[in-house]
């Protein structure tokens, strides 16, 4: 993207960001301009923070009026368990789910944005600094050399040389050139003077933004697991497990909307630096470093002409002249005075490695390769690193809504779970149709099974030892037909009950023929 950018230009979404009202602690509008170190400016940044905390503080106190409201405005008991209000619960509870699933694929996505534009502004801040530090060793190490190197090697040449009034010359001549290319280079800039360590910088940012990728990693994992656990919690009824949901939930509404303060602040002061941030770096190295090297790295365009190149130009010049003078002496004066080969192969080789270093000073002081960091920078924090902020914002509102749902469902869902234990509660447990009693008889069948032959086994006793009087036969009602049962020892709970594995009939069955064949006769 950055290559094909012939120069910087800001995103539409940092000018809306930059468009926020911009009002400190005292609620006085002002100015937008990226000033981090304006007292005013650092708390109109607070200000959209504490935006964010009456969020939250609002957030709350609507879940307290609704807590209230569902506490006191009960309906009547044998109302609610005839006709249960699950159906709320339900969509609630499906509705906080597919949000926070959401909120969670926002907030991996902007997570990962955000490190990605981070990770290439410490990748140009690495770059720039091994430039500006090449430029500054290689001006160093040239000076040192034309210093010490070359002047010692002058001084012995001119104790040989000391005969001959024109070689003396020649040597005079190379340490005025020595000289001036000493002063070109003490004309470049001095980037150690801006007090600015750019791979500290780098250090610094690297690690905080390590650790905010890790926090808001847990984050993420922390609402989807509060969620699911949630969910498991109303699948299974489980109350205990759904007050500690909620208890952890309320703790991960109020992070979602202390992230959101903090994402929000970040956001609108780094657009703010981003609509303009040749204006800012201007200001920061006024004093420090002449504005046109600054303008002419920020821009690079063709037109501007290279600050440098007049002290490379008087450089090559220099060092082209001493050669040309090196070779001369050689030449001559070599056959005249052998001892001074050695100083003028040394001079040779100083000069050599001072052209190689002129030609890695002229491409390290291009504008092209500053430039380029620059623009891969500010693209990386302007365009990935603010979209990836601003969709964590959007994961922190999404977050703020699913959990809110949650906290309003998850009372609704404890309240139907007590009412319907209260109606087991009331239930015969002597009914066969008892869902307690068929899942205990399911869990224990010789109990079931031994209940009902004692059962019937009593019922036969009772039947044996009376003996009453045989009645007349008569087309008697069904009411008759019952006290005739229940007089002779029968029970009519189990009248109904399947005769499969019994030895006999049921007692009354037993008496009912029993009078029938007495009538009989």
């Amino acid at each position: 993207m950055s290559s094909a950018r012939v120069d910087y230009i800001a995103p539409w979404w940092t000018y809306w960001l930059h468009n926020f009202p911009h009002i400190n602690l005292r609620f006085q509008p002002i100015d937008n301009s990226f000033q981090p170190e304006e007292e005013n400016y650092q708390q109109s940044l607070i200000f959209l923070g504490c935006v964010a905390a009456a969020g939250l503080g609002l957030n709350l106190l609507c879940l307290a009026i609704y807590l209230s409201c569902l506490c006191c405005c009960r309906k009547d008991d044998e109302e609610e368990s005839k006709k249960p209000n699950s159906c709320c619960v339900t969509w609630s509870a499906v509705a906080a789910g597919l949000i926070t699933c959401v909120a969670v694929g926002v907030g991996f996505y902007g997570n990962s944005e955000t490190n990605d534009g981070v990770y290439q502004l410490t990748y140009c801040l690495y770059n720039a600094n091994h430039t500006l530090s090449g430029v500054d060793s290689l001006t160093t190490g040239t000076m040192g050399s034309m210093k010490s190197g070359l002047h010692q090697h002058l001084a012995r040449l001119d104790e040989i040389f000391a005969t001959r009034g024109d070689y003396v010359q020649t040597l005079q001549f190379m340490q005025q050139m020595a000289d001036n290319v000493i002063k070109q280079l003490l004309g470049l800039p001095d980037w150690e003077e801006a007090k600015v360590d750019l791979a500290s910088i780098a250090d610094q940012t690297a690690k905080i933004e390590y650790y905010r990728w890790l926090t808001y990693l847990l984050i993420l994992i922390l609402d989807l697991i509060i969620c699911l656990l949630a969910c498991l919690g109303l699948a299974k009824q489980s109350r205990w497990l759904l007050t500690t949901m909620m208890v952890f939930g309320v703790l991960t509404l109020i992070l979602s909307w202390t992230s959101l303060g903090a994402d929000l602040a970040a956001a609108v002061g780094t657009s703010d630096f981003c609509i303009a941030p040749d204006k800012y770096l201007m200001s920061q190295t006024k004093g420090i470093i002449s504005a046109d090297i600054v303008h002419y790295y920020l821009y690079c365009n063709q037109t501007l002409s290279n600050p440098f190149q007049q002290p490379l130009t008087i450089f090559q010049r220099s060092l082209t002249t001493m050669q040309i003078q090196i070779q001369g002496l050689l030449q001559f004066a070599v056959p005249l005075f052998p001892t001074a080969e050695r100083d003028l192969m040394g001079i040779q080789r100083l000069l050599n490695s001072s052209e190689v270093s002129l030609h890695q000073l002229t491409a390290l002081l291009d504008c092209r390769g500053l430039n380029k960091d620059y623009l891969d920078a500010m693209v990386g924090v302007c365009y990935d690193g603010v979209e990836g902020v601003l969709y964590l914002c959007l994961f922190s509102i999404l977050a703020a809504c699913a959990f809110t749902v949650m906290l309003c469902a998850i009372p609704r869902a404890w309240r139907q779970i007590a009412c319907r234990e209260r109606d087991y509660d009331d239930i015969d447990e002597e009914d066969p149709f008892n869902p307690r009693v068929r899942r205990i008889a399911s869990q224990n069948p010789n109990h079931t099974n031994m209940h009902s032959f004692c059962s019937y086994s009593s019922s036969m006793g009772s039947q044996n030892s009376l003996h009453p009087p045989a009645p007349a036969v008569s087309n008697a009602p069904v009411s008759e037909y019952m006290n005739q049962t229940a007089l002779f020892g029968g029970n009519p709970r189990y009248e109904n009950v399947p005769l499969i594995g019994r030895g006999s009939p049921p007692p009354s069955y037993e008496g009912h023929l029993s009078v029938h064949d007495g009538g009989t006769e």
